[in-house]
Order: C-alpha cells, then structure tokens, then sequence
C-alpha cells in the first residue's frame, strides 16, 4: 500500500461514522496531511450541515500550514451550491496545493466539475486511488445517481426447515425465529439506511413500529405497500414517530397527506413492474437505500424483477414444519457467520 492509498483507506474509515445520517448526501470521509502528519479530519455532517472537507478543515490548528498540505478524500469536491456552499470552494480559499480523490462523483451537478475547478486554480489533483474501494463504500450514493433507483438490501429470517413464518399464530405480533442478539443488529441496520419497506399483510399480522428500538439512531422512512388502504389507522405505522410512505393503488381525494404520512400511487395492474415503480417512487422522494422486511410476497416480488443488491438472510434453530415458505434467492455468498444460534448468511445480486 503506498501513501496516497494509506490515507484514502483512513478516509473510507472514517467517513462510516456518517452511515445512517448523511442519506440523500454520500458519507465522505477527507484528511489533511502534512509533512506526513494528519493535522485534520472530518466526516459529512447529517444532511444539511457541513461536508467532509469543510469539517476536515475546521479541524486544523493552524490554517497557515493548509498552504502546504495535501487533502485526501473519498469523493470528488462538490462544485456546487446546495444546502451548503462548494467544498472545492473552500480548498481553493485556504490555497490547499494538492488534493487526491478516491473516485469521481457522478452526481449529474459535479461529475468532473469539482476537479475542474481545482485544476482551474492551479491545484495539483490525483483521482482513482482505491477507486474500487471507494466505490463500494459509496454504494447506496452511486446505486441512486447511476441506476435512479436506492440501494435495495432485502433481509428476512427463516426457520432451519425453511419457513418464515407459522401457518396460524394467535396474536398480532412477530414470531421471533432469531435471537435477541440478531435482532439488535437488525436495528441497527435500520438506523444505518434511509427506509424500510414492508408489505399489507405484514403489517396486519404483526403490526410492527419499523422504528430503531435496540439500537441509538435515527428512524428509516418506513414505506408500506398497502394497494386497497386496508390498513387501520390505528395500527402503528400511522403513529407519526417516524415518516411514512403509503403506497397504494388509490387516486382519489382521501388520498392526502395526513400527519406524518403521505400516499402515492402506483398502476398495480402492470404485474410485471411493481418493484421497479416502487423504486420510482422512493428515487422521487430521494430515498437512496432501503431494507426490505417482507414479508415474502413483497420480498420474491423485487427478486423476480431482479432489483436488489443484498440479501441478510438469517436461519433461526427454530421449525414450524408448515407456514409461509421463504423466498427463493439467487446470488452471489458475500459472508456467512453465526450469531449465537443463529446463521447469518450475506449475498450479493451479481
């Protein structure tokens, strides 16, 4: 590993911290070296506030040394005004002479522009270290900008004989096939992506929050796909803690927003493309990824359509010998590990 590819890989490390906060914005991670030292660091702010190079640049001591250092960043500077003024703006203010970026963005307001501006200015810029690195971890941003749709996680757990859920249950709540320790994870997975999405008859059976509980974070955009608005309102994902996406098949005036939740449409009659018009809709409404908790229609309906790009499988110690059977997944094994008694197995869309 040379030293431009040591302080790219610092700045992937560090731009995690921004995962589940930063969404619709990528989680940058920049340093400031000189003289072979870090002398700054920062992250993206949650959406809104400050980006990774302006927070790497308040970091710094002593701002006359800028003049000699080197940024290093996951993503190319912003060269625009949005919520915040452009980053490449602020490395040109402070006379940074050199700047080296993991990989352009591709968002259609930079792609290119950022570099440009530093070049323009007399800055020396290097692109492309650990550029497949770097990609990866700004998968959800580039899943958005490149495919205009989120990045699309589906997740389910399923008893060792294949089941998700029993074939009759007596209360309207989950049957839990995993541990305490694999659900606290799944929390916190959600507090790590922009939504979740489940379908009606999930949530009428277990009348679920779709909120983080076990874990400190944000709530995701819950997303409910409810085509006949069957759903009570009394039920919990109408309780206004977190927002709320209805999607259904309605058009008429009660189709409103109400609190903290809003409706949209979708042609459920095209059979063949309700997950790609569920995409649509989240793209339009800057959801740039999603976890998919079921139940098992609406998980084999986005697996049909080929639109997913990780499966969390769990398999609990548990049988129900007859039930709701789990989806079929076709996909690449990223990771498998063992969660006390539970099986956690990761594939990729390949």
């Amino acid at each position: 590993m040379n030293i431009h590819e040591k302080y790219i890989k610092r700045c992937i490390d560090i731009g995690k911290n921004g995962l589940g906060t930063t969404a619709p914005n990528p989680m940058v991670g920049c340093v400031i070296v000189h003289d072979h030292k870090i002398i700054g660091e920062g992250y993206t702010s949650p959406y809104g506030g400050a980006h990774a190079e302006v927070n790497a640049i308040n970091s710094v001591k002593n701002l006359a040394l800028l003049s000699s250092a080197t940024l290093y960043v996951t993503l190319e500077p912003c060269s625009h005004f949005g919520k915040t003024p452009p980053c490449a703006d602020a490395i040109i203010k402070y006379h940074i002479p050199k700047v080296v970026i993991g990989t352009i963005d591709t968002h259609s307001k930079v792609g290119g522009k950022g570099v440009e501006k530093l070049k323009f200015s007399g800055c020396d810029v290097i692109v492309g270290v650990l550029e497949d690195e770097v990609k990866l971890h700004h998968k959800r941003f580039f899943t958005f900008h490149n495919k205009k749709r989120p990045y699309i996680i589906l997740k389910w757990a399923e008893t060792a004989d294949g089941f998700i859920a029993p074939q009759t249950k007596s209360e309207k709540k989950p049957v839990w096939i995993t541990n305490p320790i694999s659900r606290q994870l799944v929390h916190k997975w959600r507090a790590e992506e922009h939504a979740i999405l489940v379908g009606t008859n999930t949530v009428l059976e277990d009348n679920p929050s779709l909120t983080v509980r076990d874990w400190t974070g944000k709530n995701p955009t819950r997303v409910v796909l409810d085509k006949q608005l069957r759903i009570p309102k009394d039920l919990s994902i109408y309780d206004n803690q977190a927002h709320t996406i209805i999607i259904s098949d309605k058009e008429s005036a009660e189709v409103v927003q109400t609190g903290n939740t809003v409706f949209k449409h979708i042609n459920w009659n095209l059979k063949n493309t309700i997950a790609q018009q569920i995409c649509d809709v989240l793209f339009d409404n800057d959801i740039n990824s999603v976890i998919i908790e079921g139940g098992c229609q609406t998980l084999q309906t986005f697996i049909n359509e080929g639109l997913w790009d990780e499966a969390r499988v769990f398999t609990g110690p548990t049988t129900f010998g007859s039930g709701t059977k789990a989806p079929q997944c076709m996909g690449k094994l990223l990771s498998e590990e063992t969660i006390l008694d539970d099986n956690l197995k990761i594939f990729v869309n390949d």
